[in-house]
């Protein structure tokens, strides 16, 4: 079966996962923190699963655990993509042994075949995280979830027709004052109109 026969015949529930890293100042020095994030490529949803200083075997387990409990992020998935990274090796042993999400390993050096998430990560770096200084993971989680917010609400997606992943009552309002919310200190702007 082709990759695309493949993605057209499970898009309903196909998710993939992937880790980047992000260097840290921490009262150790400069730290490396890895984040691991997962998407749903229906809907572009994207979930920070973890971040850590050391991606091990129970760290990966564990975060495996809480995506596919009950109301976990990948309750609805078929599939996980991720690549050959040795540190999903204990990811794919949980999925295969515990649950029915069958993972789908990538070939070597094929990030094209996870074109949606590379995208993101890609959109992740350039858009947030190296435009920023991290003190400490707590600084690093905030720029996260801020940015993920923005993702989620404030930015049009080319491949869901330019429309928002989850919109707010503002959007498509024709009649307002023009406002502007801001994140991460205005690096991060969405204008609307205020329909009050």
């Amino acid at each position: 079966m082709s990759w695309k026969t493949f993605l057209k015949a499970h898009w309903n529930a196909i998710f993939a996962v992937d880790f980047t890293t992000v260097e840290v100042w921490t009262k150790t020095g400069l730290t490396t923190f890895y984040v691991m994030v997962v998407m749903e490529l229906k809907s572009r949803r994207v979930e920070t699963a973890g971040i850590t200083t050391n991606p091990n075997k129970q760290w990966v387990t564990q975060v495996g655990r809480n995506l596919t409990g009950d109301s976990g992020f990948l309750e609805n998935a078929s599939h996980l993509i991720l690549d050959r990274d040795t540190c999903f090796q204990p990811l794919r042993s949980f999925l295969e042994e515990q649950t029915d999400i069958e993972p789908v390993l990538l070939p070597p050096k094929s990030p094209n075949m996870n074109a949606y998430l590379e995208r993101f990560m890609r959109s992740l770096k350039s858009e947030c995280l190296k435009k920023m200084i991290f003190f400490g993971q707590h600084s690093l989680e905030r720029a996260l979830k801020e940015y993920v917010a923005h993702y989620h609400a404030e930015r049009n997606h080319q491949g869901l027709d330019n429309q928002l992943i989850d919109p707010g009552e503002e959007v498509g309002s024709i009649a307002g004052k023009i406002e502007c919310q801001e994140r991460l200190g205005g690096m991060l702007k969405y204008y609307y109109r205020d329909a009050a």
